[in-house]
């Protein structure tokens, strides 16, 4: 084992933890990590929350330490990307054109920010939303206050920001395409909740509305002009209308794609050495029997997890309940579970959801499929618990905080 090379293509969360994982596993072998930007692999989370609303700073962001990759004899290709990967020859090459041979490889290239044709883009004050830089670069913009903000895109990252930006004294005005924010995630009861939030603190909404055009006045954004032919006045402009799996190195190299590299639960591609993990994946979930891509962090951390294992031979799955969280304002949420199942369930509130403190769930024939918690402490393990044992439950007993989650577990 101690001459195998495993590549690492892609320094994220997924990428960064596969090293960690090979070398606590055991591997003696060579790790080489290609990294297309010139950071640390970090995560995602801390760059629209606590790095962006200044309550962390930079250290707390890589994955790991500096000094981690030589302590433990990882390569790490700072600013350099795979151009191209052979898998049957077990060659990759680089894009400085050094070629690399490989026992193993894993892709892990994440998603690229989706991008809407408007005009006068190029202007300064004009930014989409995805990297370390991305979020330095906004946080200076916003911090001092006082810019009249269009935020395109009603999902949880245009939200995110949206808190963040109003956070610091700037005017918000939001554009998306739902009549509710978040209503495709959640529903529009939950989604109103948000919106709602929002609302109190300033935000203004424009839903459903697109940006048609982005007028400039001396090289910088002045206005975005709606479908609707509404000028709204911005001296900045973000849009974060979603990502798109960076599938171009798989496609090139002959991988099955289908929204994302379609790999199985052991993350493994159609190529049998080739394996890959996090944004990019779309993977067989052990438990629903379906493909399911995930751009959250708990879904890149785990995946390196497994992929790492079942590279060096071990039986592992990604097979944990899907998890993300938001922190806007006052509230923070988390939601585990399986979006695909929950969509058209109407949620089962227990709680008030004016009172800022309540759980939600979906059922689909009679069981938990999807829970969130919304500024409850130790819900996490009763909700996993509801989905991953499939318990049927009386709705009326779910939604009454009188009645102990812990008590629905043996199905009572």
């Amino acid at each position: 084992m101690d001459t195998e090379h495993i590549l690492i293509a892609g320094g994220g969360l997924a990428g960064a933890t596969a090293a960690r994982t090979l070398r606590s596993e055991g591997f003696q072998g060579r790790i080489t990590v290609v990294c297309a930007e010139n950071e640390l692999p970090y995560l995602r989370p801390p760059l629209s929350k606590e790095f962006l609303l200044g309550k962390a700073d930079e250290d707390s962001v890589p994955v790991l330490a500096a000094g981690w990759y030589g302590e433990n004899d990882v390569e790490l290709l700072l600013g350099e990307e795979v151009a191209a990967a052979d898998p049957a020859a077990h060659t990759v090459k680089l894009e400085s054109g050094t070629e690399l041979k490989f026992s193993k490889l894993l892709i892990a290239t994440g998603a690229q920010p989706r991008r809407i044709p408007l005009l006068a883009s190029d202007l300064a004050g004009v930014m989409t939303f995805r990297t370390f830089n991305d979020s330095r670069r906004l946080k200076e913009e916003l911090s001092g206050g006082g810019r009249t903000v269009v935020m395109v895109g009603s999902g949880w990252i245009g939200m995110e920001l949206a808190a963040a930006a109003s956070s610091y004294g700037n005017s918000v005005t939001l554009l998306g395409l739902e009549d509710v924010p978040l209503s495709t995630a959640i529903g529009p009861e939950l989604g109103g909740f948000f919106r709602s939030l929002h609302e109190k603190h300033g935000v203004q909404f424009r839903l459903p509305a697109s940006a048609a055009e982005i007028t400039g006045t001396g090289g910088r954004a002045s206005a975005v002009v709606t479908n609707s032919g509404e000028v709204l006045p911005a001296d900045l402009v973000v849009v974060a209308v979603g990502v798109v799996p960076d599938t171009s190195l798989a496609e090139a190299a002959g991988l099955d794609i289908r929204n994302g590299i379609v790999v199985d639960s052991s993350l493994r591609t159609s190529s049998p050495d080739v394996f890959a993990a996090g944004d990019v994946a779309n993977a067989l979930h052990p438990f629903t029997g379906d493909h399911h891509r995930s751009e959250h962090w708990s879904n890149a951390l785990n995946g390196g997890k497994v992929a790492a294992k079942a590279m060096l031979g071990q039986d592992a799955m990604l097979d944990v309940v899907p998890y993300f969280y938001t922190d806007q304002f006052d509230v923070s949420m988390e939601y585990w579970g399986y979006p695909t199942l929950a969509a058209g369930s109407i949620p089962v509130i227990r709680g008030a959801l004016e009172e800022n403190s309540f759980l939600a769930f979906w059922l689909r024939d009679g069981a938990v499929v999807a829970g969130m918690s919304v500024n409850r402490q130790r819900a996490q393990k009763p909700v996993k618990a509801l989905i991953s044992g499939r318990i049927p439950v009386d709705v009326a007993r779910l939604a009454d905080p009188a009645v102990p989650l812990d008590q629905l577990l043996s199905g009572d």
